[in-house]
């Protein structure tokens, strides 16, 4: 299984892109976030047409997630256990949900398409939902890997997090000052991988940014993040043979302002001793 995840800030106005470099780079699970559409409004037509199943979950005009696959699709979830939702001025345990979680199971594999909360300033409400947001992730996680410790699960998106100082290199995000690279996020990450995922991009590709700011010539001076992840639990990093950073999607017409990142899975078995076991 080749796996990608790719925010692709508005579907709509990015299908075309999209749709090419999923052909062009044989992908078979392409999870995006910040779809920005409804379901009735997502263009299934040039997925469906190069061959893919799609699912996709949003509200409005933000956010949102989907999941296309060239392999079959089964027990679509909208939501993990306990995720918190937002609403700007309410309080209380009853918020709205918002379209930043979608699950499927794909040869065997838990895929999440995740949009964390952006957090949006040091103290701001919504600051402390996406706290509240990722330790319910974390929740989930470790509950279900402790009732399936064995399961190959895939958590992937953008987490609006970089985890290390090497993985900041916009100027305007400071630390102390900005959101992404504060402490108590950078915690919750690690937490994370304390419920038992790993990072399983990182071996492979030791360098190199995800996001790139449309202001100010980011992107020229590279001056980016590392906020897109692909996460695993130790059945699916034992799978990994292969990853990517697709930089060049940043370049051309009317980019978004993340690229996608992509691993190459040999889901074969423990029988299968030519799968090099890279993160044993």
């Amino acid at each position: 299984m080749r796996l990608a995840t790719w925010n692709v800030n508005s579907i709509r106005t990015r299908v075309a892109r999209t749709v090419e470099f999923a052909v062009r780079e044989h992908i078979d699970v392409l999870a995006m976030q910040e779809i920005k559409c409804r379901p009735d409004q997502f263009p299934y037509g040039p997925f469906e047409d190069a061959g893919y199943e799609v699912h996709a979950h949003g509200l409005d005009q933000w956010n949102g997630v989907a999941i296309v696959s060239r392999m079959p699709v089964t027990d679509v979830q909208l939501a993990f256990p306990g995720m918190p939702g937002f609403a700007k001025g309410v309080e209380g345990p009853d918020q709205p949900q918002e379209a930043r979680a979608m699950s499927a199971l794909i040869d065997g594999v838990r895929v999440w398409s995740l949009y964390v909360p952006n957090g949006r300033a040091l103290g701001d409400p919504h600051y402390a939902y996406k706290l509240d947001w990722l330790a319910a992730l974390r929740t989930h996680v470790e509950d279900e890997l402790t009732r399936r410790p064995g399961l190959p699960m895939a958590l992937v998106g953008d987490f609006n997090i970089a985890p290390t100082a090497a993985d900041n290199g916009d100027p305007a995000v400071v630390e102390g000052f900005s959101t992404h690279v504060s402490g108590p996020e950078r915690d919750a990450f690690r937490a994370l991988e304390e419920a038992g995922l790993s990072d399983v991009v990182r071996p492979l590709v030791p360098t190199g940014f995800t996001y790139w700011d449309y202001k100010r010539l980011r992107f020229p001076r590279n001056e980016g993040m590392r906020i897109d992840f692909i996460l695993g639990s130790s059945a699916l990093a034992d799978a990994v043979t292969g990853a990517s950073i697709h930089r060049n999607e940043r370049k051309g017409e009317i980019p978004s302002d993340h690229v996608p990142v992509v691993v190459d899975l040999d889901l074969a078995g423990e029988d299968d001793e030519d799968v090099p076991m890279i993160f044993g």
